[in-house]
């Protein structure tokens, strides 16, 4: 009976390459991203124009591939039904570091249009605590997004 149960789960789990794994992580970045995005129900050009930057700052991947990225991911986080689906794969396999570039990209795609829905900053903070980060990281992220913005605007045009 064991025997037969061994061979069942065998046959029915995959055995999972470091090329998949690291493609289901990127993807799960960028619907956290995503989450963001669609937070408000609006889809700036500001905030269409920064989430492949942020990508491929934050993943170290090509534009090309952000934006097929961006695609597919779109067509997942629309069928999740929680951010847990998206972060307990994050939680297994960022860093710190990796985790708080992530939470300090969703900040910057929250501020792009210049302002912050209520809505923006809920999934920012469930975020934070789904992913472990301290409430004195998610201020400091916010504030080096705050930053980032002002100098943008700030920027000679």
């Amino acid at each position: 009976m064991i025997a037969k149960l061994r061979r069942f789960f065998e046959a029915h789990t995959q055995a999972v390459s470091p090329e998949d794994k690291a493609h289901q992580l990127k993807l799960a970045a960028a619907s956290m991203l995503l989450e963001v995005v669609f937070a408000d129900d609006t889809l700036t050009a500001e905030e269409e124009a920064l989430l492949p930057k942020l990508l491929t700052d934050t993943l170290s991947m090509s534009e090309a591939d952000a934006k097929i990225l961006i695609d597919e991911a779109k067509s997942v986080q629309g069928s999740a039904t929680s951010l847990f689906e998206f972060t307990s794969a994050i939680n297994a396999e960022f860093s710190l570091a990796q985790k708080q570039q992530l939470l300090l990209a969703m900040w910057q795609l929250a501020y792009a249009d210049g302002q912050l829905s209520q809505y923006e900053d809920q999934i920012i903070r469930r975020t934070a605590d789904l992913l472990y980060l301290k409430h004195s990281e998610l201020i400091q992220m916010r504030n080096l997004a705050i930053a980032a913005n002002r100098h943008i605007d700030q920027a000679p045009q």
